[in-house]
Formats: structure tokens, C-alpha cells, sequence
């Protein structure tokens, strides 16, 4: 028997959904092209419910349905985060504090080895080499300008170093190539482009599975810039408390989560490469040109549960997977290792409004006092450990925010950035970091597209370094005495009001 809870197994967790009333399931025919990525798209903007598309044109054989949102944000502000909290077998209503808390707690517990299993529900049906035609799949094309259809937006990659000791999960945009092959991003330092190094200096192809449908507590460490050489099985069982259950690939030594939805099964060709791109990406552009070579990954093999299920992203403005999850995952490594460089720093998060370019640091200023430091030598220290880390590397703003702000919401670090930090005199600027290219700016702006264009925003007050907040802020919490604020929130719906949630 495998593990079922929804936290580990992909099947329970659109079940769950279904009983938090935050599923819609269309069984009316929609086409993958381009009209389940509109559907999927309006949810993501509206942070409507998430869409299960059942009867999808062109599936066959129980190839495939279609989830789409599957952690995007959900409309209530009691539990606006609460897709992203049943990933991590959390109460609905967590806060995001909560929710990246837990996916730290991992990096202090030991290690869980998963547990191997002769077989799994994604065996269920097997496809083999000269039965896959990828190109009659119902894969979808997610944006009219995209290049190609986009099958892989929330599966997992997995490979593994040669020599054994290391193997990654990870989640990058893959494109329906052919019939046997899929063209995606593998870029640097990404840790699937470094283990494609590694390969390439052995001669050899890359051993590669994709993995859709996995555990959901599995595809968020997929998501996290999680150290070199941690192999995210062992994450995740650390993080849950109980070992993975996983299944060997029938034509390579890898093993994928055994209750999978779909896997493809083969390599990651390091001399062969295929057009890729454009695609409708994270900060919300698609440049129609932007097409480039990439690697070509080789499907060998298809196994897949009855009547399987295909979860998709359908990036762009926000609020979808690549902004809750890249974006806060990301802050939260950056808070992490802003701590273990004894900066002092309590919170860290990625504000959405920002495109999740930007990330929200909030000092303690309490202890920044204690170091006698100024804003300028603070924002060098604090620029120098983040940008130089692999946790930084998709951020290109640093936002120094004091105790008063609440740096998960976004109007809070925005009013902190827009009114505390005076431009150029307060910024401390980075040209000589690794740049994101997929940031507009970067790719498709002025200077070089892989480095540079990166600031510290200083965002405390002078005085937050030397004597303490001098100011109050003019809001409903401090200009009014605590007494009279709970009489008005006692009558605010009795005077015709909408309840304060």
C-alpha cells in the first residue's frame, strides 16, 4: 500500500481540493489549444478556484486530464495561501510564514532515505518507445505567442550525478519537440545544468525522468534553491517525517515517486539540441523572437496511472506557481543564509507585486544598532552574501525593511520602498554578480543579459540605525487607542460594512 495522504501523493491532493470546495471540474470538451491556458490563466489572475479539466480533446487511453493552478492563491484572505499549504499537509488557513517555515525545518532535521517499492500506481500503463508519438498528445499551448506546445511547466525533472552521489528534482519549462523528443531550458549554475556538465565531461548522455503528478510536498523542494549536491528525496522525507515511496525506471537506474502521475523515462542529450521557446514566462512577457537552441530530451518510455492527471502552470502576470513557489522559496534560502552569516535578519519574502524580482529583508534593528554599521556598509554586507549565493540568483532587489513592516504583504514592503529609500542615495548597486536572463531587463533590455543589474534599496530610516524609530505610522493600528479600535470593529457590520476578515 502506498502512502495516500494528500501531502505525498497527487491523486489524494486534488481530492482535497475537491473538499475544501476549491475545485471546479469542467467535463464539457476544451481544447488544450490555447483554451485550457486561457481558462487556467483568468483563474490565476481572479485567484478563482483551481480548474480540473476532464474531458480534454485529443486524450486517449486515460492520456491525460488537466490540472491547472495547481498553487496558485485562493480568493478568501483566511486561507489565500491554502493550496500551497496542501502541499505540506498544513491547516488551509496557514500563513506564509508558516508555509516557508515548514519547508526550512528540513535543512536542521537528519535526512530520511526513501523507501524503494517493487511497484507503484504509475505503473498502472506502459507505453513503449514505438508506441510514443508525443506529438498526439493533448499537450497544451498555454499562450498564442508561445512557441510550441508546453507539456512540462509542472513536472519534475530527475537526474543524477554520474558517479551516483547526487540526485536532483527539479521543475524547468519543457516543449513538445517531435515525436520522441522534448526541447527546454538547462541553464547555468540551475543544478540539472551542472549534473548535464558533469555528463558531458563523462562522454555520455544524461539518465533523465520527468515525473508529472508527484507528491506535492515533492514538486515544492523541486521548486526550492536548495544546497548543491542535496538530493530532494531525502528533503522531503526530513520535511514530512516519513520516507518517500519510491519506484524504479524500467529502462534507466532512476527512481521516481511511485505514486506519479504520468513518467517519461530516457535522456538529456548533450550534443543534440532543438529550437525552444518563446514562452509566456514567470514576469509576464512573451517576446514572439525569443527562440533559442536547448538541449533535446529523448522519451524512451511512458508509464502512467489510470485515467492520469497532468498538472500545469500557466505562468505569466500574476499570481501563479512560478511566483508562490520560485519566488517565495527563493526568499526564503536568501533569509535562511542571511542568517548563517550572522546578518542580522528575522523574515524574508518575495513580494508578488515585484514579478518576484524583488525580495524583502526585515532587520532587526535592534541588533543592527549593536554593530555600529551605516546604511552603506550594511546594504555592501548584505548584497555581497545574498547575490554571490545560488539562493539569490533569480533577485534583483534587496529591500531593507525594519520591524514595523509586514515584509508578506506586498502594500506594506511597497509603502516602506516608495517612502523610506531615497533613490541613488539610498541603493547600493551590483555589476559584477550573476544576472537572471529571463528578467525583461536583462534578456531583452540594455547591458549584459547574465550579470549585473542588481541593488540593495535601503528602506530603514537613519535613525533605525542609531537611536530607534522616530515616527508612528498613520494607520487605523496606530493612530487610535486599542479601546476604541475594538469598538469600531465590534460594529463595523452593524453599521452596513463588509466583515474585516
Amino acid at each position: 500500500m502506498v502512502n495516500t495522504e494528500p501531502h505525498l501523493c497527487f491523486r489524494s491532493f486534488v481530492e482535497a481540493l475537491k473538499a475544501d470546495n476549491d475545485l471546479v471540474e469542467i467535463n464539457d470538451p476544451v481544447d488544450p489549444n490555447l483554451e485550457v491556458g486561457a481558462i487556467t490563466r483568468l483563474v490565476c489572475e481572479t485567484n478563482d478556484k483551481a480548474p480540473l479539466f476532464n474531458n480534454v480533446i485529443g486524450q486517449q487511453d486515460g492520456l491525460f486530464r488537466i490540472l491547472g493552478a495547481p498553487a496558485s492563491l485562493r480568493n478568501s484572505p483566511k486561507s489565500r495561501y491554502g493550496r500551497l499549504a496542501r502541499h505540506l499537509a498544513l491547516p488551509p488557513t496557514a500563513s506564509m510564514k508558516e508555509i516557508l517555515d515548514k519547508m526550512l525545518s528540513a535543512s536542521e532535521m537528519t535526512p530520511i532515505t526513501p523507501q524503494v517499492l517493487p511497484t507503484g500506481p504509475c505503473k498502472e500503463n506502459i507505453l513503449l518507445e514505438d508506441q510514443i508519438d508525443l506529438t498526439k498528445l493533448p499537450s497544451p499551448k498555454l499562450h498564442q505567442h508561445d512557441g510550441g506546445k508546453y507539456i512540462q511547466t509542472y513536472g519534475m525533472h530527475i537526474v543524477q550525478s554520474p558517479d551516483g552521489t547526487w540526485t536532483n528534482w527539479s521543475i524547468a519549462r519543457a516543449m513538445v519537440h517531435d515525436d520522441k523528443h522534448l526541447t527546454g531550458l538547462v541553464i547555468e549554475p540551475q543544478h540539472i545544468w551542472q549534473i548535464h556538465q558533469m555528463w558531458k565531461k563523462e562522454g555520455k548522455d544524461v539518465p533523465w525522468a520527468l515525473a508529472f503528478g508527484v507528491p506535492p510536498a515533492a514538486i515544492m523542494a523541486s521548486s526550492m534553491p536548495i544546497p548543491d549536491g542535496v538530493s530532494e528525496a531525502e528533503y522531503v522525507g526530513a520535511m514530512t517525517g516519513s520516507a518517500l515511496e519510491l519506484v524504479k525506471c524500467d529502462t534507466n537506474n532512476l527512481y521516481v515517486p511511485a505514486t506519479s502521475e504520468i513518467v517519461f523515462e530516457g535522456t538529456l542529450s548533450i550534443s543534440e539540441t532543438g529550437p525552444e521557446g518563446p514562452f509566456g514566462e514567470m514576469h509576464g512577457y512573451v517576446f514572439p523572437a525569443d527562440t533559442h537552441q536547448w538541449p533535446l530530451y529523448k522519451v524512451n518510455r511512458i508509464t502512467y496511472r489510470d485515467n492520469a492527471i497532468m498538472p500545469i502552470s500557466a505562468c505569466g502576470r500574476l499570481t501563479d506557481e512560478t511566483h508562490t513557489m520560485i519566488g517565495a522559496l527563493a526568499a526564503a534560502e536568501i533569509g535562511k543564509v542571511c542568517k548563517l552569516a550572522g546578518l542580522p535578519i528575522t523574515d524574508a519574502f518575495s513580494p508578488f507585486e515585484s514579478q518576484v524580482t524583488w525580495v524583502a529583508l526585515k532587520v532587526d534593528t535592534s541588533r543592527l544598532r549593536e554593530l555600529k554599521t551605516t546604511s552603506k556598509e550594511f546594504s555592501k554586507q548584505v548584497g555581497d552574501v545574498v547575490f554571490n549565493h545560488k539562493a539569490g540568483y533569480t533577485i534583483h532587489r534587496l529591500i531593507l525593511c525594519g520591524e514595523d513592516i509586514d515584509v508578506y504583504e506586498g502594500k506594506d514592503v511597497m509603502w516602506a520602498f516608495s517612502t523610506r529609500c531615497r533613490p541613488n542615495m539610498d541603493e547600493t548597486f551590483f555589476e559584477d554578480v550573476r544576472g537572471f536572463p529571463l528578467v525583461p531587463y536583462m534578456s531583452h533590455g540594455n547591458g549584459s543579459p547574465i550579470q549585473g543589474g542588481k541593488v540593495v534599496s535601503d528602506a530603514l530610516m537613519p535613525t533605525e540605525y542609531t537611536t530607534g524609530r522616530d515616527f508612528v505610522a498613520a494607520d487605523f493600528k496606530n493612530s487610535y487607542p486599542v479601546e476604541l479600535q475594538n469598538k469600531v470593529l465590534e460594529n463595523w457590520t452593524k453599521m452596513g460594512f463588509r466583515n474585516v476578515e
